[in-house]
């Protein structure tokens, strides 16, 4: 993975601070080590279930399905997989329906997931499937030890994984709460690992990923209150689902009240994919507010080489400029072409980042590079990182009006 920053900051003392702050809260915050786990347990587990099981769906929400998603979704185009994966994350009752009407219940293994054990939207899901097929061999639970569900799971006898102490949702794909899913669809979870571990000893052990962070996060942090929304333009439909994690992660941890202060500060996601979105947000970043920076994601090898045909068109002959060239060369020209166009502004701060392929090992580079980027952003903007008080008030309201209150 390449980064490259147009934009300059030169406030090495708060980069440095930032770099100490990360690696002492290496100790307390438990995705840091999730790149060196033996992913040996899980498997063992995944080996246990059985062979006739076509299917895996994943009943969660949030960070419960978000990151999962994201990789099965970039990896499922270009590779052949044994199993689909299905994700119930949504109380819409069309959408319920609809996944259901996709899946031979009998044949599906269902992935409840819950770090707390209680959660209304994910549990008012499981209740309408348990009431179709109420089999306990084809559930497995992911939660926290010692949550209700794990109380629940030993009364029907129901399997239970556990998180990893100290992991938030938002930032466990890497856990159990992704790798079991993606292993039991058949994706490479060791080589997803080994792409976060490759971005983590880049940062940690003074690579070239370390000074590159440690520039963004600081540039974002110092400017956080002219360019407050950071836009994504992510050049392949692949990525479409990463955007949607990564609109979670950033937006989660990083719409804060100050630690040391009274202000609410944040930095608002949006997720853009080219080259549809060149047809509408872009006009918008081109001529609208400066108060945007833009990272432009690439791909390098698609795995795919089909091409535009040697063919002209009458009146449109001006369009032969296109035939023989290949789709990827295409959308890459296009990627190129509105970097240029962006240049040209000069107040528009943006950046870009080449992924070398489509393969386990880049998308598991590109979900921890981003887990560093929100944790040394958060540290900057003086905010805790890993709390989520304003999605717990809503969830406080919800309990009371289903209790009629």
């Amino acid at each position: 993975m390449i980064n490259k920053l147009y934009f300059t900051t030169t406030n090495e003392e708060a980069q440095k601070n930032a770099f100490d702050a990360i690696e002492e809260e290496q100790s307390s915050i438990g995705y840091y080590d999730l790149p060196e786990q033996n992913i040996s347990s899980i498997l063992d587990y995944c080996d246990t279930i059985s062979l006739t099981v076509e299917a895996i769906a994943v009943i969660g929400i949030g960070g419960s399905s978000l990151g999962a998603k994201a990789v099965y979704e970039f990896i499922k185009p270009v590779k052949d997989l044994p199993r689909k994966l299905y994700f119930f994350e949504s109380t819409d009752p069309i959408n319920i329906t609809n996944l259901l009407s996709k899946l031979d219940i009998k044949k599906t293994h269902f992935l409840v997931i819950s770090k707390s054990g209680n959660t209304v939207e994910t549990f008012s899901i499981y209740k309408y499937i348990y009431s179709l097929h109420n089999d306990p061999f084809a559930y497995t639970f992911i939660t926290d030890p010692g949550s209700p569900l794990e109380q629940y799971a030993k009364e029907v006898n129901i399997s239970v994984l556990h998180l990893p102490e100290n992991v938030g949702g938002r930032f466990s794909v890497l856990s159990t709460v992704g790798l079991v899913p993606l292993a039991l669809c058949g994706i490479d979870i060791q080589s997803l690992l080994s792409g976060a571990k490759t971005i983590k000893e880049s940062f940690f052990e003074h690579g070239y990923i370390q000074d590159t962070l440690l520039k963004k996060a600081t540039y974002y942090a110092k400017n956080h209150a002219q360019y407050h929304i950071n836009c994504i333009f992510a050049y392949s439909e692949t990525l479409k689902y990463f955007c949607e994690w990564y609109v979670q992660l950033w937006g989660e941890s990083l719409g804060k009240l100050q630690r040391h202060s009274a202000f609410h500060v944040g930095l608002t996601p949006v997720g853009l994919i080219g080259p549809k979105d060149q047809h509408s947000f872009l006009q918008l970043i081109m001529e609208g507010t400066r108060d945007k920076s833009v990272t432009f994601i690439k791909i390098e090898d698609f795995h795919d080489s089909i091409r535009i045909p040697d063919i002209s068109l009458a009146h449109l002959e001006s369009l032969d400029i296109l035939n023989n060239k290949t789709f990827s060369q295409l959308i890459n020209m296009q990627c190129d072409s509105v970097i240029e166009a962006l240049l040209e502004q000069e107040s528009i701060p943006l950046d870009t980042i080449s992924i070398p392929s489509i393969s386990e090992y880049d998308i598991g580079s590109l979900i921890y590079y981003y887990e560093l980027l929100t944790s040394l952003v958060g540290e900057l903007i003086d905010v805790n990182t890993y709390n989520q008080p304003g999605v717990e008030a809503g969830k406080i309201i919800l309990k009371k009006k289903l209790q009629g209150i």
